[in-house]
């Protein structure tokens, strides 16, 4: 029978909670993936592409800058407005190296891509209200649609996409 009170020093007791790790200046792949909500494989990719930099151990595992979540953050978020990779590369190249963007830097940036979103939106509710007015007849074809496109007039300007791309 041991004569340790529960809850001391050498038995932490049911209710005792282990103590976080220290937070430390670097993360492992997985940890950053983790705390990113990015694939591994994600990851990699960023960093082939030079969007993220690691350094890497005695052991050829990487290890990443804890200011590597923020880059992250910002990549995320410029895709899910459609940005693609070439750009974010060419905004996160703009930045002195190893600094996370910061506010100010997402507002300039994001200002500069104002008009493509402006554009892109527009093009995007030209097709969405296109859409609409094709399925709306119920032929659903865009070649023989006596509305959307009487007489195939659509094929003298070329292929493709014409009333969206305006070829």
């Amino acid at each position: 029978m041991s004569s340790v009170s529960p809850g001391t020093a050498r038995d932490p007791g049911p209710e005792a909670t282990p103590a976080p790790p220290p937070l430390t200046r670097e993360l492992t792949i997985g940890q950053l993936a983790e705390r990113s909500g990015v694939a591994h494989s994600a990851l990699r990719y960023y960093e082939d592409e030079g969007l993220i930099t690691s350094r890497r151990t005695s052991g050829n595992q990487r290890r990443y800058s804890r200011d590597t979540l923020r880059r992250v953050a910002f990549i995320r978020v410029s895709q899910n407005v459609g940005i693609p990779l070439v750009t974010i590369r060419a905004a996160l190249a703009e930045l002195p190296e190893n600094r996370t963007p910061t506010p100010e830097d997402w507002a300039r940036v994001s200002a500069g891509w104002r008009a493509d979103l402006d554009a892109r939106i527009a093009v995007l509710e030209q097709l969405r209200n296109g859409l609409t007015e094709c399925i709306g007849c119920g032929c659903l074809s865009l070649s023989s649609c006596q509305l959307a496109n009487p007489n195939d007039v659509l094929s003298r300007n070329g292929p493709g996409p014409c009333r969206f791309t305006g070829c």
